[in-house]
């Protein structure tokens, strides 16, 4: 290119947008359906005060209060009778205990873990990766079945309040999932403020339904429901509680109730969603929500005990919804409000259900981070979310859905079991941690944290032999399996990390001064003349052609077409022999004969011809890739596939390229504002050109102010001079900055914003600043 201070050269521009292909029919379908992609850059949480923390994560928790008293009573029913009712209240005290101590561990928690501090990250740390993911499977079924039973549980409360829509339950479950799945796959924040009203919404309702129910029992007009209806529990014999059925039964129960504790984790594992201090805040908050979980858990039992609420078989009408139609009673007023409170209750069981999509992908992906699941569930997708870990919940969820046939009775049988299993290892975790690091007052928090792994460590004995026939051997047959299955990826992801790692030998990557290039050649065509163009350019020491033999008549008819080609007039072709038709072998065996001495480096140019679509494929074989495939095991070998597009040319078309500035909308320069009104708290940092000037405006020879995006970072290798090239765009162009004598710059990041000033230069045709004065911007 003519250099830019010789007479007739072109002036010097400013970068500008390369083309792009355009998008393929999967990708506008993708667009259309999910919307545009989302820049990376955009990625970011936002900060929450202890307002919005405690409604958007503790929807979770709080909405299991819907179901906990009534999963309490189906135990209990058949096996009590009335007497159920009775017992229901020291049942829930028992739980409500369970749940005080199992807060002040997760107080500790969130003390240590400021940032995240669910049970597999103090698993982790306290324990080691192999007792951590037990920690993950429990915690991974937990938020499937979580998804499953939250979404059952909200569509009880619809069918509740509208009983015509009974036969569609499974259709309405599975239609929740996919709106749930859909909102979250566009990128739905759990973050955004409006998840927060369904928690204030159902605490609200909730306290005017106690309110009222209060007041009714005080003038006595709080009505007894009558308990022998149709479609509801059958009510047992009432027997003794201290008989081996009795206990049985009961220890039954306090495993349905311990489904009231599911959640609890949530603000530790979001710990830095808050704002600052963010670990002051989020214990705050969970005492809140544990003391808020407490009282609901505690209202819906006292007022089951005193009107009798019978669960029924269908699951349907509710407990929560019987107990808000006697205390509201039938009046206009009661009407609305028991469709409200059956409103908030639906809300608050879906908002739980979608907390499950922030939480279950980011843990999937701390554990695929550290090799125990695919690398696939730590990829983001078209919308910046893990998409992938997205499918898996609702995939895991649709399941469970369709083998329980929705029912939330038989949901619980799965549930509690991952929650406390995720419960012993963070209380033993901090015990652990406790001891050994030994803090103020470290002895306080160890037998907190002690006696908190060991009952939740009791309660999942319990739950694993009482609920073994209702599903639980299911979880207990699954886990070790997912346990065993993870710790072998994390081993095969080992050693293939252990086989790909430099070692000290190969510190130093020479070059072999011998390289020979051979192209194998079936046909003698455009795909053959092009593979030889690009091996004269890797500028070999020897370069031949090869064409195995397994039909006499067609070697003959390729080797007078080598020789009449004017194209391939200065390469040897060279044919083999390959009687049993066995290419690869062929292939393997040249390159190890070509290789026997050591200085000898080899490459394979394999042409393949790329035809269209099925057809192609139907038609054409795909032996480039079985010859590729042996040859990469060997060493000093290297085999290349050459494609070659044979549909372009069939169908005379080139690739459809759109140019993106051509879609951009222009920018006005005003948009552009001095430096004091862009940062007011930074000085100028130019003493020549203080005001902004857009990219694509900036002039070769003349000083410029300019502030955009980093694109790219070039930085000199270690044996050369330093230097560093950091290219730089905004919505009119790109320019690329120069710094001589350096290889880094301290907080300069690939998509960091920078503002710099300097003389704008050129180099090959571009616009460059160098050694510009530059300020990194936040």
């Amino acid at each position: 290119m003519p250099k830019s201070w010789t007479d007739g050269a072109p002036a010097p521009v400013a970068l500008q947008d390369h083309a792009t292909l355009e998008d393929p029919l999967s990708y506008k379908v993708k667009r259309r359906f999910l919307g545009g992609a989302l820049n990376r850059h955009s990625l970011g949480h936002q900060r929450l005060s202890k307002r919005y923390g405690l409604g958007i994560l503790s929807s979770d928790c709080i909405s299991s209060s819907a179901y906990g008293s009534e999963q309490i009573l189906i135990a209990l029913l058949p096996a009590f009778g009335l007497a159920a009712f009775t017992i229901l209240m020291p049942m829930t005290g028992v739980v409500i205990a369970i749940l005080i101590l199992i807060t002040l561990s997760y107080r500790n928690v969130i003390s240590v873990y400021t940032k995240t501090g669910g049970a597999y990250i103090v698993s982790r740390d306290n324990f080691g990766p192999v007792v951590a993911q037990i920690a993950a499977v429990a915690l991974m079924l937990d938020y499937i079945v979580t998804l499953a039973i939250q979404s059952a549980a909200g569509v009880a409360a619809i069918i509740s309040t509208f009983p015509a829509l009974a036969p569609w339950k499974i259709p309405m479950i599975l239609v929740v999932i996919l709106i749930l799945t859909y909102g979250n796959l566009r990128g739905v924040k759990e973050a955004g403020k409006a998840f927060a009203f369904p928690t204030y919404f159902f605490v609200g309702s909730m306290f005017i339904v106690f309110t009222m129910g209060i007041w009714r029992l005080m003038n006595g007009t709080l009505p007894v429901l009558d308990t022998d209806l149709p479609g509801a529990i059958e009510i047992g014999q009432e027997q003794g509680l201290l008989t081996a059925a009795g206990i049985f039964i009961l220890l039954r129960a306090f495993a349905n109730g311990g489904s009231s504790l599911t959640g609890l984790e949530a603000i530790s594992d979001g710990v830095a969603l808050f704002k600052e201090p963010e670990a002051q805040n989020a214990r705050r908050t969970l005492v809140i929500m544990s003391s808020i979980l407490g009282t609901l858990v505690l209202g819906v039992s006292w007022f089951a005990h005193h009107i009798q609420a019978m669960p029924y078989e269908s699951g349907t009408p509710t407990v929560i919804s019987q107990i808000a139609k006697a205390t509201m009673g039938d009046g206009t007023f009661g009407q609305f409000m028991f469709i409200m409170v059956q409103l908030a209750t639906m809300l608050i069981l879906f908002a739980g259900a979608n907390t499950t999509y922030s939480a279950f992908p980011l843990l999937c992906n701390f554990v695929a981070t550290d090799g125990y699941l695919p690398r696939q569930l730590t990829k983001r997708g078209h919308r910046l979310a893990f998409s992938n870990g997205i499918l898996l919940l609702a995939g895991g969820g649709v399941f469970l859905v369709l083998i329980t046939a929705g029912s939330v009775e038989h949901l619980v049988a799965f549930y509690a079991l991952g929650v406390f299993t995720g419960f012993t290892l963070a209380g033993f975790g901090m015990a652990r941690h406790s001891r050994r690091t030994k803090p103020e007052g470290w002895k306080v928090k160890y037998v907190i944290n002690a006696l908190a792994g060991s009952v939740s460590l009791t309660i999942v004995i319990i739950f694993s032999v009482v609920k073994f026939t209702q599903g639980a051997w299911l979880v207990l047959l699954v886990s070790p399996i997912l346990v065993v299955s993870f710790l072998r990826l994390q081993r095969r992801y080992a050693s293939e990390q252990a086989a790909l790692s430099v070692k000290q030998e190969h510190e130093r990557a020479t070059s072999i001064a011998r390289h020979d290039v051979t192209v194998l050649v079936d046909n003698v065509d455009l795909a053959t003349v092009g593979a030889i163009r690009y091996a004269r350019s890797l500028k070999p020491r020897k370069l031949s052609a090869v064409h195995f033999v397994i039909d006499d008549r067609r070697a003959a008819e390729i080797q007078e077409a080598w020789a009449n080609s004017d194209a391939l007039d200065d390469v040897t072709l060279e044919l083999i022999d390959c009687p049993d038709r066995r290419l690869p072998n062929a292939a393997l065996e040249y390159a190890i004969r070509m290789t026997e001495k050591q200085d000898v480096e080899l490459t394979l140019l394999l042409p393949r011809r790329a035809y269209s679509g099925f057809l192609g494929r139907l038609l054409h074989d795909q032996t480039a890739e079985r010859i590729a495939a042996p040859i990469s095991q060997l060493q000093r070998v290297v085999a290349t596939i050459v494609p070659f597009d044979v549909n372009r040319i069939l169908s005379g078309s080139t690739p459809q390229v759109v140019k993106v500035a051509e879609e951009k909308v222009a920018v006005k320069p005003a948009a552009f504002k001095p430096v004091e009104q862009v940062i007011r708290d930074v000085e100028p940092v130019s003493h020549y050109a203080e005001n902004l000037t857009p990219i694509g405006e900036i002039q070769w020879r003349k000083r410029a102010h300019v502030q955009g995006r980093v694109t790219s970072i070039k930085s000199a290798p270690r044996g050369s001079a330093p230097y560093l090239q950091v290219e730089v765009w905004d919505q009119t162009g790109g320019v690329t900055l120069q710094f001589l004598g350096r290889r880094d710059i301290a907080g300069l990041e690939v998509g960091s914003q920078i503002r710099a000033e300097g003389m704008v230069g050129e180099e090959e045709g571009s616009l460059t600043i160098l050694n510009p004065s530059y300020e990194l911007l936040v």
